[in-house]
């Protein structure tokens, strides 16, 4: 589990959405740490029992990681601003956009860059096949 003090940055009083979002994101922390740790768990056995229940441990705690997500972006609306763009960021890079539309979402002026319809990405090939 975490390395880390999970009440390291509590206080006297009710935190502010702020702060509760700062603690949530050490939650983020140990759930991605015990996914990582029980597939290193699944690795290292030939168990299938052991595998099964690991496994089934694991997926809860990617269940617990992508809620703690869901909480922060209504906790920091910035936050929940910058997932909105790596979004369009994402669809933009995997297109094979130009790197100044992928930078050109979210700023202002820019109007933000929209994806290519997908009957036009360029789709990588390994070439001609024939000699």
């Amino acid at each position: 589990m975490p390395q880390t003090d999970p009440f390291h940055s509590l206080v006297p009083r009710k935190m502010t959405d702020s702060e509760l979002a700062r603690s949530i994101r050490l939650n983020i922390e140990a759930e991605l740490d015990a996914i990582n740790l029980y597939a290193a768990h699944i690795d290292a056995t030939d168990n299938e029992e052991a595998k099964a229940v690991l496994r089934h441990v694991m997926d809860e705690e990617r269940e617990h990681a992508a809620l703690f997500w869901q909480l922060i972006a209504r906790l920091d609306p910035e936050q929940a601003q910058h997932a909105q763009e790596a979004v369009e960021k994402f669809k933009l890079i995997i297109s094979g956009a130009p790197h100044e539309s992928v930078e050109a979402v979210g700023k202002e002026g820019k109007g933000g860059a929209e994806a290519p319809e997908p009957s036009i990405v360029k789709r990588l090939t390994v070439g001609n096949m024939r000699p």
